[in-house]
């Protein structure tokens, strides 16, 4: 009997799988509004110089103090960033606009916004933007706030990665409920832009914490053959987030109200985690088979399987797991994701694909006031899009397997974004659906490598592949709003980077191995058997590097 057996006799699919799945699902719904709240709370107001501080107004009609201090674009609008070192009054005496742009107008001497900035706020009663003037020569800071947030999704998938593979994904996934509950909270009371800065980066770290044990948890007590359906469910999780995002930023327009109610979600799942029961398989894999026995039979009862509850006993979970158990006597740690053959290719094609969707899905999803239509419109629109993008990559995935499905979202993808460089500025319907159609390939690229590496990775490195994959995601997502200041001075280079990203990993995908309806592996050796052009009779120098780790391993393995 394997583990896998000896879950469908405690009940795969039963009671606790369903509350199990559902519970952990519920955060997923929040973490949209985290990662892409960016769009609402730093929100750029139409805005421009406040007049001159000595000005009377009092006097003078406001308007035409307006005309006088703050110079026309080349666009008909009024600049943002500058104004007439002295009020211009003879201007009051012009008729059109188009007579402001003879000679002597445009060598009048201009000078920065010294007294401050006005913003129309007419969509928003206040975001980062306005609160410390992140406008003009400080423009870039809006970007590095979202940048920092990645940085802690970042570190956050390194640090929780290698945590929870040692200590468990329960008491990490608690510890990152709670702080994402605590880091919302103070970053709705931030007093600076750098404690700002500085929560946020405490809820990236969080995010990836939720992310990488939800998934864990959810996986590991689920049988194969629903692994596909189940994973598409929870990635609809963080669809339904989006949308979710864009109701609740509607309603609550200060930044602040916003922030905190995305956040306050967190204690209450910081509440009923408590309830959640550890993997059985980390912790047979971790030398806790008595508690894997306990967690077990409480599997079997909730599922109302009695009979079966009493029959599981120590011996018979270490005979389903004989062979892992021999397996794991060795210590593994983020090296063994590069130990063999198999593992390097997995590692290095899941690093491509995950930066590359990471890269592009931000690149599109982080600049919503660039498409010139609400911010909520379009927040719904791309999220609305996720619905129909992933039905049919689970179909895909169910039925030509997850490796092509995996490479055609990606490559479409791509070419979305490069056709869109080709369509003219004034065609912006055309624009935008080819945006939403490429957004949606790299929804259900996500979709996508998710269950794939969660499907690739052995359960003993489990979390420190995930963590490596989900760092090299958060890095993409990090650069992604870098790359949106290329296109102050040259427009076409962002989509290009941004178009040409997917297509490249598209081709790394191509080598990652298949997994479709293959058992999950639990060590390295069981991907090894799946490897890539190995004979059983002759040992490679990595099976020799396995067997000097755990020569029991390899012993076992040659006598089964």
């Amino acid at each position: 009997m394997a583990f896998s057996d000896l879950l469908e006799q405690v009940g795969s699919t039963g009671r606790f799988q369903v509350l199990h799945v559902t519970l952990l699902s519920m955060p997923i719904l929040m973490m949209a509004s985290h990662n892409l709240l960016q769009n609402f709370v730093a929100a750029v107001p139409p805005h421009h110089c406040q007049p001159h501080a000595n000005l009377s107004m009092s006097s003078t009609d406001a308007v035409d103090v307006l005309r006088a201090t703050v110079p026309l674009g080349l666009n008909g609008k009024l600049e943002r960033c500058k104004r007439y070192a002295t009020p211009q009054w003879q201007i009051l005496s012009l008729n059109t606009s188009e007579s402001l742009w003879d000679e002597s107008m445009t060598e009048t001497e201009t000078q920065s916004c010294e007294d401050g900035w006005f913003y129309n706020m007419t969509e928003m009663s206040s975001t980062i933007i306005t609160e410390w003037d992140l406008v003009c020569d400080y423009r870039a800071l809006k970007q590095m706030s979202q940048t920092t947030y990645m940085g802690g999704v970042l570190v956050g998938a390194i640090v929780f990665g290698g945590l929870s593979d040692r200590f468990g994904r329960r008491v990490l996934l608690l510890i990152s409920n709670l702080m994402m509950a605590i880091g919302g909270t103070c970053v709705a009371f931030s007093t600076s832009f750098t404690m700002f800065c500085i929560f946020r980066v405490c809820c990236g770290m969080a995010l990836s914490g939720l992310v990488l044990n939800s998934f864990s948890l959810i996986v590991e007590w689920i049988p194969t053959r629903v692994r596909t359906v189940v994973g598409t469910g929870t990635g609809y999780c963080y669809t339904t987030g989006q949308l979710i995002l864009a109701a609740v930023a509607y309603c609550i327009r200060d930044w602040r109200w916003l922030t905190l109610a995305v956040s306050l979600p967190f204690y209450i799942s910081f509440l009923y985690s408590w309830w959640f029961l550890e993997s059985a398989r980390w912790l047979v894999l971790t030398k806790k088979p008595e508690q894997a026995v306990k967690n077990l039979k409480t599997v079997a009862r909730i599922n109302g399987r009695h009979a079966e509850a009493d029959k599981i006993d120590l011996e018979m979970l270490q005979e389903s797991m004989k062979k892992e158990m021999a397996c794991s006597k060795g210590s593994y740690s983020a090296l063994d994701l590069m130990r063999t053959s198999t593992m390097r290719t997995i590692t290095i094609c899941l690093s491509a694909v995950w930066f590359s969707t990471s890269f592009a899905y931000y690149g599109l999803s982080m600049d919503l006031q660039k498409f010139g239509v609400s911010i909520y419109l379009i927040q719904i629109i791309f999220g609305a899009v996720d619905i129909p993008a992933k039905i049919i990559v689970t179909i895909c995935m169910s039925m030509l397997g997850r490796r092509p499905s995996q490479c055609g979202a990606l490559v479409l993808a791509g070419i979305m974004i490069l056709i869109n460089l080709l369509v003219p500025y004034d065609l912006q319907m055309l624009r935008t659906s080819l945006a939403v159609i490429g957004k949606g390939c790299l929804a259900a690229s996500f979709n996508c490598c998710y269950l794939y590496s969660g499907e690739l990775y052995p359960t003993v490195i489990r979390q420190s592949g995930m963590g490596w994959v989900s760092m090299m995601a958060r890095f993409g997502a990090m650069v992604a709003p870098m790359v949106l200041l290329l296109g102050d001075d040259y427009p076409w280079i962002p989509g290009f980077i941004y178009g040409g990203a997917p297509i490249v990993s598209g081709i790394f995908a191509f080598f990652l191995p298949e997994t479709l309806s293959q058992p999950l592996p639990d060590t390295i050796q069981d991907i090894d058997e799946r490897g890539l052009a190995r004979t059983n009779s002759k040992r490679s120098p990595e099976k020799i590097d396995l067997a000097m780790k755990d020569p029991s391993c390899v012993l076992l393995k040659e006598s089964v």
